[in-house]
């Protein structure tokens, strides 16, 4: 069976004079967690730092895409909604795995559900919104010409949505059992666990990670061959009208291409260690190690993204100048020119 557990080792794991989660429930309480003193002092300034840095920067993003006018654009509403999935990571899924290495689940069993749900879901969204970034990419660079009537605003806006909304819809369907009873394999009071039988596991591995990883290459490896039969055109003086409309757009479609495929890359850079056990048929439980090492670098991900677009957009430098500065605030701002 496939475990993903918020741990904290039932009453009989551990040495009698370990504290209770609960002592007024003394045959099933948990025990506290007993993390070294050194170790718990650094990992809790270092995640706290990562949180922070995870919702100021995605926080940023979606600010500036949201009230610049000139960033309303398919591309930067799809990066619009991965900020938005990286934005919850730090500021709701971060912290709580920060609180629960040192204490122990004292919120129910009924938010310990909602927790859940809420880890799938945003994990979901945030597979689906590189999907789609990968998808209009393709599109912008191997059919520009009709590129921009089969992307508009509206049409990214609903694919936006649809792909929360069918993220909730496939996380209820694979946390179904557990939704119903959230106790089911709880072995003591103060742990919130989830467990998922082996067909759930398998069809969350293919759905979640197999599926969108293939179609994520596959989308890129085509991308890089039409550029390069682009560049063997352009060698060869041998372009046609329709190649000449294509490169007009190419420079910066490949320059968004080339910043999205790193996000991309570093996304499934940080998501392959946590599937790695799926590869070989080991439960994926959380209590362990190399799991939660797993789940960290997943975390991790979210806050690197920003960190890209800083990097390779100048309107994201721009954007934050204003907002630091406080420019956003003045009238008609957000026809301010950031491109």
């Amino acid at each position: 069976m496939d475990k993903l557990r918020l741990m904290n080792q039932p009453a009989s794991a551990t040495m009698e004079t370990t504290e209770l989660c609960f002592p007024e429930l003394h045959n099933i309480s948990c025990r506290k967690p007993q993390p070294a003193p050194s170790d718990t002092l650094l990992s809790y300034n270092l995640l706290s730092l990562i949180s922070l840095l995870t919702v100021t920067m995605n926080l940023l993003v979606i600010i500036s895409i949201a009230h610049f006018r000139q960033l309303h654009s398919p591309t930067n509403l799809l990066i619009l909604s991965l900020a938005v999935s990286d934005f919850l990571v730090g500021l709701l899924l971060i912290p709580v795995e920060i609180l629960l290495s040192e204490a122990c689940w004292i919120l129910g069993s009924v938010l310990c559900a909602l927790y859940y749900m809420t880890v799938f879901t945003i994990t979901a969204s945030a597979i689906g919104s590189i999907v789609l970034i990968s998808i209009d990419r393709y599109l912008a660079i191997c059919d520009p010409l009709h590129y921009n009537t089969k992307v508009t605003v509206n049409r990214v806006r609903f694919c936006v949505c649809a792909c929360w909304l069918c993220a909730l819809i496939y996380c209820s369907l694979i946390l179904k059992d557990f939704l119903n009873d959230p106790d089911a394999h709880s072995s003591c009071y103060g742990e919130c666990v989830v467990v998922l039988n082996h067909v759930t596991g398998n069809v969350d591995f293919v759905f979640t990670f197999v599926s969108p990883i293939t179609v994520i290459v596959v989308l890129y490896v085509r991308i890089f061959m039409v550029v390069v039969s682009q560049a063997r055109s352009v060698q060869s003086k041998v372009v046609t009208l329709q190649q000449t409309v294509t490169m007009s757009a190419r420079k910066s479609e490949l320059k968004a291409a080339r910043t999205l495929g790193i996000v991309i890359l570093v996304f499934i850079v940080c998501l392959c260690p946590y599937y790695i056990p799926s590869f070989t048929g080991e439960d994926i439980v959380d209590s362990s190690l190399a799991t939660r090492l797993a789940v960290w670098v997943w975390f991790f991900n979210s806050c690197v993204n920003p960190f890209v677009y800083a990097l390779f957009y100048p309107w994201f430098r721009k954007c934050i100048k204003l907002i630091v500065t406080l420019k956003i605030v003045q009238p008609h701002s957000s026809h301010a020119n950031v491109l």
